[in-house]
C-alpha cells in the first residue's frame, strides 16, 4: 500500500513536467516550420504642389518629381497602395521587399502631372483632399497650375486611371484658427466640444466625398500632422484603416492594423535634389 501510494503521487508532478517540455518543444519546432516574419519596412515620400517655377520647402518642380519617379524605379523600388497595405494587414496579402508609398497633400490642381509619371513609371499614389478648397476654391478658381486646387471633376478623372487614392485631409481644419493648429484639440477646449467638432467635419468630408465619387475613403492625414488622441475614436468610427502623420520616420508594416496607424512621411523639400533627399531618407538603413 505504501509504495503504491508513493508511486501514484510521482505521477502527477511527472505528467506536468513531460506536457511543459512538451509544449516548448512543440513551441520551438512550430516557429522552425513557420518562422515569425519580419515587418516591412516601408518609406512614405509626402510631395504637397508641383510647382512649375523654383522649388521651395513645399514645392517640386516637375523635373524633380520625374526625377524621383525614375530614381525609384531603376533602384528597384515598387510603390504599394492604401489597398495594398490593407489587404497585407487584413487579408494575408503581400508587399515587395523594397517597398515605398508615394503621397501628396491639400490638393493641388498641380499634383495631375503626376498622373503620365504615374503611368510612365509603372506606379500610384495616394492624394488627401481638403474639402473647401475643392468645393469653393476650385470651382471659383479653376485650373491654374500656380495655386488652383483639384475640382470634382479632377479628382473623378485621377480616380479613373486605377493610379490615384484620394484620402480626406477633412472638410475645413487645414488651417490655424481660434487656437487650433489643423484638428487638434485646443487647451482650453474640452473633450466633448473637441469631439463634437472633429467629428462633424470630418462626417462632412466623408459625405462629399461620397456624393461626388462614390467612394468612402478609408484614409485619413492629418494636417499639419497634427494628432490629438482624441481624434482615434472619431476616425475609427468614420472607418479608417491608415492615418498619415508628418513624423519623418520610417514605418515597419506588421500584419498587426495597428502598424497602419500614425504613419510616419518624408516631406519632399525642393531644396534637395533627388539624389540627396533620396540618399537622406529612402535608401538609408
Amino acid at each position: 500500500m505504501y509504495k503504491c501510494f508513493r508511486v501514484k503521487k510521482l505521477i502527477v508532478p511527472v505528467i506536468i513536467i513531460l506536457c511543459i517540455a512538451f509544449f516548448f518543444m512543440g513551441k520551438k519546432l512550430f516557429s522552425i516550420a513557420y518562422p515569425e516574419e519580419k515587418p516591412v519596412k516601408l518609406p512614405v515620400i509626402m510631395y504637397h504642389s508641383i510647382y512649375t517655377d523654383s522649388p521651395s520647402e513645399y514645392a517640386v518642380t516637375p523635373q524633380q518629381l520625374e526625377n524621383d519617379m525614375k530614381w525609384l524605379h531603376d533602384n528597384g523600388y515598387k510603390t504599394v497602395s492604401a489597398q495594398n497595405l490593407c489587404d497585407y494587414v487584413f487579408n494575408n496579402g503581400s508587399l515587395p521587399e523594397k517597398c515605398v508609398m508615394i503621397t501628396l497633400d491639400d490638393g493641388y490642381y498641380n499634383n495631375m502631372q503626376i498622373l503620365p509619371l504615374l503611368e510612365k513609371y509603372d506606379m500610384c499614389a495616394v492624394i488627401s483632399i481638403v474639402g473647401k478648397y475643392t468645393d469653393e476654391y476650385a470651382e471659383n478658381d479653376p485650373h491654374n497650375l500656380n495655386y488652383s486646387y483639384l475640382t470634382w471633376k479632377d479628382v473623378n478623372d485621377l480616380l479613373d486611371s486605377g493610379r490615384v487614392e484620394i484620402g480626406n485631409h477633412t472638410y475645413d481644419m487645414h488651417s490655424l484658427y481660434n487656437g487650433r493648429k489643423g484638428c487638434a484639440k485646443n487647451a482650453s477646449e474640452s473633450e466633448n466640444n473637441y469631439v463634437s467638432a472633429i467629428s462633424a467635419d470630418i462626417s462632412l468630408m466623408q459625405e462629399k466625398i461620397r456624393e461626388n465619387t462614390g467612394i468612402s475613403p478609408f484614409i485619413f492625414t492629418y494636417p499639419f500632422g497634427a494628432v490629438s488622441p482624441e481624434s482615434r475614436s472619431v476616425l475609427r468610427e468614420n472607418g479608417f484603416l491608415i492615418t498619415f502623420t508628418c513624423r519623418e520616420l520610417p514605418n515597419y508594416i506588421t500584419r498587426d492594423p495597428k502598424s497602419l496607424l500614425g504613419t510616419g512621411r518624408f516631406n519632399r523639400s525642393g531644396v534637395y535634389s533627388t539624389e540627396e533627399f533620396m540618399e537622406k531618407y529612402i535608401a538609408h538603413d
